[in-house]
Order: C-alpha cells, then sequence, then structure tokens
C-alpha cells in the first residue's frame, strides 16, 4: 500500500483509463467502526456499503475483507477520510486515522493498491442531522452515519474533480 496525493490518484484514473475499469472505496475510520463506500465504474456515484468492527486484534481479519473487495469491485483505490485541523496540528482522530492505514499496510496483503486521504470534516455532522428527524435507534442510526459518512468522502471527491 503506498500513500499518495489525491491529485495523483486522480491522474492514475485519467491516464490509465482506469476510469471504465476501476472503483474507488471511501472509507471513514472511526475508533470503533470503519463505514465503507464503493464508488460506480465512471467514479461519479458513491454508494454505501458495510461497516467494519474495528479492533487491533481483527486487522487481518479487515485486510481479507478488503483483498475480497478489491476483486468483487475491481477496485484501484482507496479514499480515506482524514480529519485535517485548520491549524496545522494532528487530532487525536487524525492520528487514529494514520495508525490505522499503517497497521493495515503492515498486514501486507494489500501491497500495491495506493490510498490518499480526503478531508473528512463535517462529514458525519451532515449525515447525523439527516437522521436526526428520523428518529432511529441509536445502533442503526450509527451504522447508517458510518457508511453514508464514506458515501460523503467519495461524493467530495467528484464535486471537486467536476469543480
Amino acid at each position: 500500500m503506498k500513500v499518495i496525493e489525491p491529485v495523483e490518484l486522480f491522474q492514475k484514473l485519467c491516464s490509465s483509463g482506469a476510469v471504465q475499469k476501476g472503483r474507488l472505496l471511501g472509507l471513514d475510520v472511526g475508533q470503533r467502526y470503519v463505514g465503507l463506500a464503493v464508488s460506480d465504474v465512471a467514479n461519479r456515484i458513491a454508494s454505501p456499503g458495510s461497516v467494519l468492527v474495528r479492533k487491533k486484534t481483527n486487522i487481518d481479519i479487515m485486510a481479507k475483507v478488503f483483498q475480497k473487495l478489491i476483486s468483487q469491485h475491481s477496485l484501484v483505490g482507496f479514499v480515506v477520510g482524514y480529519p485535517f485541523c485548520l491549524w496545522g496540528q494532528s487530532s487525536v482522530e487524525a492520528v487514529q486515522v494514520r495508525l490505522f492505514m499503517e497497521d493495515l499496510r503492515n498486514t501486507g496483503r494489500l501491497n500495491g493498491l495506493t490510498y490518499t486521504y480526503w478531508d473528512e470534516n463535517y462529514t458525519s455532522k451532515c449525515v447525523e442531522a439527516l437522521l436526526e428527524p428520523l428518529d432511529l435507534n441509536p445502533v442503526k442510526s450509527k451504522t447508517i452515519k458510518d457508511k453514508f459518512a464514506a458515501v460523503g468522502i467519495l461524493q467530495e471527491i467528484e464535486i471537486r474533480k467536476l469543480g
């Protein structure tokens, strides 16, 4: 696994013709859960995926799940939500995201895959605002929030590419 800048990921997609061949996986990494979303083959529309339980002890299992998703969906890269701080300092959440990606990289199961970090500030808050009037039970609400935060990360990339 190799981290690259967002612009490099877009250039890779466009120059290799991968826009027709590969999808992106969005990750919303939290302390206890990782929400997933997958783009369409044109990388224009994101759909919610699953939510994985995040534990230090199951990182290898998660890497196997990612391997399966890569194969099933022809994934060419990951877009990892990252809580960039306005003051240039790393927040606790940001450190957690980097540690998760480092642990995932250290499994050796995702070699050759590239990923980039994308500003995820307010993605979860936006989803929470949409879910609040629905008065869902807390467990269901959390699962939906994690999935759709990952959708928000991928959709934000598309908006920036078109803008």
